[in-house]
């Protein structure tokens, strides 16, 4: 059997204008890649104009505030198009593309996507760490944030919240996070499936506990791209 982490695989990473992964808008984007080692093979980097302000609690995080998006970004259209199209021939030659909460960032580009008429992703196979490590290490206390995780399993995070550093810490973390549980050694095929049905499992886990207090709390599971507000959208 061959499994995702003896074989080519990618990591992708967005900053973004904020929270809501319908209504963001990309700032910054990151796609690496590395061979059957690890050993890194090809990156890509992008920053954006994306065409609206970009709020001080979102600048703060990642440092890329409104004048500098309008100075040195490029058309927003232009850079989802070329992130897209990197994003699908990884997926054409079926290497496995590591996000990390891979539901915000892919709901992110095809809300773009949608936005300047690029063709929607494959997404096919996706290999998420956050929904992974909810599902082999429940009981974990703590924050299960990309900082916290990275620090747990020994990864080091310089430039947090830029997506390049991003895109290959989240991508060591995995690694890391395949030795500490087998288990997750399998195909990307066959792991993407099961993370579908955990992040289902999970959303209505944390939704259930959230209804103890708050009753009308929904927790959204479609992974790795949630649908757009409009259910008669194609995303």
């Amino acid at each position: 059997m061959t499994t995702w982490n003896t074989l080519p695989r990618a990591a992708f990473d967005l900053e973004t204008t904020g929270r809501n992964s319908r209504a963001a808008r990309i700032v910054t984007a990151s796609v690496t890649v590395v061979d059957q080692q690890g050993d890194v093979i090809t990156e890509h980097e992008w920053l954006a104009d994306p065409g609206v302000e970009i709020p001080t609690e979102a600048s703060d995080i990642h440092g890329i505030t409104t004048e500098h998006a309008r100075r040195e970004g490029r058309p927003a259209h232009e850079v989802t198009g070329e992130l897209a199209t990197v994003l699908q021939d990884l997926f054409d030659a079926g290497i496995p593309v590591i996000a990390f909460n891979a539901s915000y960032d892919f709901t992110v580009l095809a809300a773009e996507s949608a936005r300047y008429g690029v063709r929607q992703l494959s997404r096919f196979p996706v290999l998420d760490p956050f929904i992974m490590n909810k599902q082999v290490d429940r009981y974990r206390k703590g924050k299960r944030t990309l900082t916290a995780l990275c620090e747990e399993y020994g990864i080091t995070l310089d430039n947090a919240h830029t997506s390049a550093a991003d895109a290959l810490a989240t991508l060591r973390m995995l690694d890391a996070m395949a030795i500490k549980f087998p288990k997750l050694k399998m195909p990307a095929s066959q792991l993407h499936e099961l993370q579908k049905d955990w992040a289902v499992s999970q959303a209505a886990d944390f939704q259930n506990y959230l209804r103890k207090t708050k009753p009308a709390a929904v927790i959204e599971g479609e992974w790795p791209v949630l649908p757009p507000e409009d259910a008669s959208g194609d995303f």
